[in-house]
């Protein structure tokens, strides 16, 4: 893969803009409702309580629940796709995604305690909780990977690995004891979905996002260095072993910031970042912020047809993320195999 023709990230840079563009106004204007360019038009100047001259569908529908709706899916793609290039540098290895550290797991297990607790009737509720427990899950999954004072990626991922089946027993056994509406929200959030979108959760997971997004661009040198193997980034003066802490619980707040809006959106953390590092190369300057943008643009498209192809039946959108992702991470599992990764 290492004869693959990088694209000048300019262009990268044009094309996802005008892309994310052209999407963002195809998922305000489409849906069980529909609003024409015109009525966008007119429903954005004359702003969120002014409701003369429009139909008042048109202006209820896109500020109360497309606008929320397409902003929120905005930033939790464009969180899960950096989170994702910072897992895959940090661990030199483009298999890596956030749920690798047990976040996505220990998030629904905090969802789901607070759904049998009846604490989904408390506002933020089970967000909250599910925040609190993908940060614990973290925290975890690194305090255990620890050896001599020194992370072990191997230990690492496995230490995921076994968080993350323990937590869908947790899951399991809650499902066990929960009464038929208390299942039916569990099932509902564990399948991840923009359904639920609202201004409050807009706010909750906005400032998070642009916090962990802000810190991820302080490595992106440290990161290109990190791509050499540990020995040798010590050696040209990397913390290598503080760097991993500190991009680690970054990882966890954007990540788990993200489930915790929106429920489990698989894959969107590995199939970014590695469809970029093909077109862009392994530099994290060009990587993170082509991210941000690129995932924001695949969870919108899913989050649309989600929407769409049943409508007025919603699909849920971490089906949907899976369903083309798993067949895209067998597809490189086997170019694993077959050749060199084209990383560094």
């Amino acid at each position: 893969m290492n004869d693959i023709r990088r694209i000048n990230p300019k262009i990268v840079g044009i094309v996802l803009t005008l892309t994310l563009i052209v999407v963002v106004l195809n998922a305000l204007t489409t849906g069980a409702y529909t609003i024409s360019f015109n009525e966008l038009i007119k429903v954005l100047f004359e702003g969120p309580t002014h409701t003369t001259g429009t139909d008042s569908v048109s202006h209820a529908v896109f500020w109360n629940v497309r606008l929320p709706r397409v902003i929120l899916a905005i930033i939790v793609g464009a969180s899960l796709a950096v989170a994702g290039v910072v897992m895959q540098g940090i661990f030199r290895n483009p298999l890596a995604e956030p749920a690798t550290v047990g976040v996505s797991g220990g998030a629904a297990v905090g969802a789901v305690i607070a759904i049998t607790l009846g604490l989904s009737k408390v506002p933020m509720g089970v967000q909250l909780s599910a925040f609190i427990g993908g940060t614990l899950a973290t925290a975890v999954v690194y305090g255990l990977s620890r050896i001599d004072g020194k992370t072990d990626v191997v230990t690492l991922i496995l230490t995921g690995i076994a968080i993350n089946a323990l937590s869908g027993a947790l899951i399991g056994l809650a499902v066990f004891v929960a009464d038929d509406d208390q299942i039916r929200t569990v099932t509902f959030w564990s399948l991840g979905s923009l359904g639920l979108a609202t201004w409050r959760a807009v706010a909750m997971v906005l400032p998070l996002a642009i916090i962990g997004i802000a810190l991820t661009t302080r490595y992106t040198r440290t990161l290109d260095l990190m791509a050499l193997g540990d020995r040798a980034a010590a050696h040209v003066g990397v913390p290598v072993e503080r760097v991993r802490l500190q991009t680690v619980a970054i990882v966890g707040l954007l990540a788990s910031s993200a489930v915790a809006a929106t429920g489990i959106i698989a894959f969107v953390g590995l199939i970014v970042p590695h469809i970029l590092r093909l077109v862009l190369g392994p530099k994290h300057r060009d990587l993170l912020w082509a991210a941000a943008l690129l995932g924001a643009i695949v969870t919108l498209l899913a989050d649309l047809a989600a929407r769409t192809l049943l409508s007025p039946a919603e699909l849920p959108l971490g089906v949907l993320t899976a369903l083309i992702g798993a067949p895209f991470f067998l597809w490189l599992l086997r170019k694993m195999r077959s050749s060199e990764s084209s990383w560094t």
